[in-house]
């Protein structure tokens, strides 16, 4: 089938669960009521994606107060009792973070029951999300390695550890986040590939990478104003990339100022294209997207391109997310019949 849709990885989350329209949203529940909540949301989050016609599905990142933070929740060596204020992507913004203070361990299994519930509820593909070793290291205080580095493969081992098992739980798609890579452009080539293959090591199921210019958050948009007319901070690090054994590449394209053009600089790779803009409460059209299928294609052939979205939907309203949920099922279904 041509043009299989997915998403970056997040949906809102249901109030009942968190305070909705926000990053970092608090819990509204704890103990054994939130467990039951997280499961619940989850359960809710696969279906949403089955009637919108999406044909690999994430979990929603339901379980997860933040896409890193939720990853570092279960692992050992981390202190969330003294957060510091740290400068996240260059200080394009800060945030308070937990500090490294001790060698990294996973206390055990990081996400397996939000794994299991999503794949004993649906018989679609299924992709989970990680948040990749250079990301981490840029939204940690390490206050134990001394070397980011360092302390970014220690986490790699970890990510490889929870990928593995993941993978055993039936997922079908192993997706690292990595927004840092468009902002460290000379780091990603030196040693941020290097970090991301060591957490793919020895996965069979589908790899894939998700770089982006994060959120649609001020922050974010502010920083994006500064970027001018072409963002063409991949054609640093897309060579890169293309020799590595990832097997995809999820970029946004819809109202993006990445000159398309360098998706010729993934040969042989599988684009996930972000076909729908997260920065904007306009929901697309199906038109919308097929246009953009369109675009890419000039550069990618049409049995490599996946529909998804930008990035993750966390912080939109759920109304606009679900709608535009189903504009992407629509516009995927739309370019088959016009393109296959």
């Amino acid at each position: 089938m041509l043009f299989p849709t997915t998403i970056a990885g997040s949906l809102p989350k249901p109030e009942w669960l968190a305070e909705p329209n926000t990053l970092w949203a608090p819990w509204r529940s704890k103990g054994d009521e939130l467990a039951r909540a997280k499961r619940d949301a989850t359960m809710l989050a696969v279906k949403l994606q089955e009637d919108a016609g999406i044909d690999i599905l994430t979990e929603g990142e339901q379980a997860r107060q933040h896409f890193v933070h939720g990853f570092l929740e279960k692992v050992e060596g981390i202190d969330f009792a003294h957060k510091v204020e740290l400068g996240i992507r260059k200080d394009r913004y800060k945030a308070m973070v937990p500090q490294v203070v001790a060698p990294l361990m996973l206390k055990g299994r990081v996400h397996a029951d939000e794994a299991r519930v999503a794949r004993a509820h649906t018989t679609r593909k299924l992709k989970f999300t990680l948040p990749g070793p250079m990301t981490i290291a840029d939204t940690v205080a390490d206050r134990y390695y001394g070397d980011k580095v360092k302390m970014a493969f220690a986490f790699a081992e970890l990510l490889n550890n929870e990928a593995k098992a993941l993978q055993a739980d039936g997922v079908d798609v192993i997706q690292f986040d990595e927004p840092a890579f468009n902002v460290f452009m000379d780091e990603v080539s030196d040693w941020g590939i290097k970090a991301l293959e060591r957490a793919a090591e020895g996965l069979t199921c589908t790899t894939a990478v998700h770089i982006c210019y994060g959120y649609g958050i001020k922050a974010n948009t502010d920083w994006k104003q500064t970027l001018g007319s072409e963002w063409r901070q991949y054609e640093d690090i897309f060579p890169a990339i293309a020799k590595s054994p990832i097997q995809q590449v999820a970029i946004e394209c819809r109202n993006s100022k990445v000159p398309l053009d360098l998706l010729a600089l993934l040969p042989g790779k599988v684009v996930q294209a972000g076909v729908i803009d997260v920065a904007s409460d306009t929901v697309e059209t199906a038109e919308d997207v097929v246009t953009v299928i369109e675009q890419v294609a000039k550069f990618v052939p049409l049995s490599h391109i996946v529909a998804t979205t930008n990035c993750g939907m966390a912080p939109m309203r759920r109304d606009i997310a679900e709608a535009k949920l189903a504009a992407l099922g629509a516009g995927a279904k739309l370019a088959r019949e016009r393109l296959g």
